[in-house]
């Protein structure tokens, strides 16, 4: 399968290839079919690195890489595409995993088109008060909150918006603590919150 790939990539790198190979660790004498679903998935990302094709695209290339070679894969992406700059696709359920690499973002929920945004729009684009309810209720006021989360006298709220010096003044004269919301999280709210109104109109 490798020895075609020369081939059928006109900008393949055989000298990438190797290196990939052997970070993976991928028995080059063994038949695919018998290769374990991580060798397989090793096999693609390797195919989609070392092609330097002007699209690749990768379809949720960590299925069955454990952890460690998740992180090899996302840092060879990252080392590759700096030096050689092309259009990456990556298709994923693990958000926070790729976050990091992200210089723009697609949400698709049930085939629905709900974010399409440079990544450096959507970080910081919500933020997390918790504090007394009380207090929260009156940080959050007129604000657009896509969860919240009570629990004892206390409340946890997820508003969607930036932080400017002004809050983060009045949230520290409240006693309330602010903390960042991830990528992933973000996109858990802003689709929980389309799946509540589809159940609202459901009914």
């Amino acid at each position: 399968m490798l020895e075609l790939c020369p081939v059928i990539f006109p900008n393949w790198d055989q000298r990438f290839a190797d290196q990939l190979l052997n970070d993976f660790h991928l028995p080059l004498k063994r038949a695919i079919k018998k290769l374990s679903r991580g060798m397989l998935s090793s096999v693609g990302v390797i195919i989609g690195l070392a092609s330097r094709a002007p699209l690749t695209m990768f379809d949720e290339p960590y299925l069955g890489l454990d952890a460690v070679a998740r992180e090899l894969f996302y840092d060879r992406l990252i080392e590759d595409y700096a030096e050689h700059p092309r259009t990456i696709v990556l298709s994923t359920h693990l958000i926070d995993e790729v976050s990091r690499i992200l210089e723009h973002v697609i949400v698709i929920d049930s085939g629905k088109l709900i974010l399409n945004e440079d990544g450096d729009a959507i970080r910081g684009q919500a933020y997390c008060a918790v504090g007394q309810a009380e207090k929260v209720e009156a940080f959050i006021s007129g604000q657009e909150t896509i969860d919240r989360k009570p629990f004892g006298g206390l409340l946890s709220a997820t508003v969607l918006g930036r932080l400017d010096p002004e809050r983060r003044k009045k949230a520290e004269l409240l006693g309330l603590e602010l903390t960042p919301v991830s990528l992933q999280q973000l996109i858990v709210h802003l689709t929980k919150q389309k799946s509540d109104r589809r159940a609202v109109d459901f009914r």
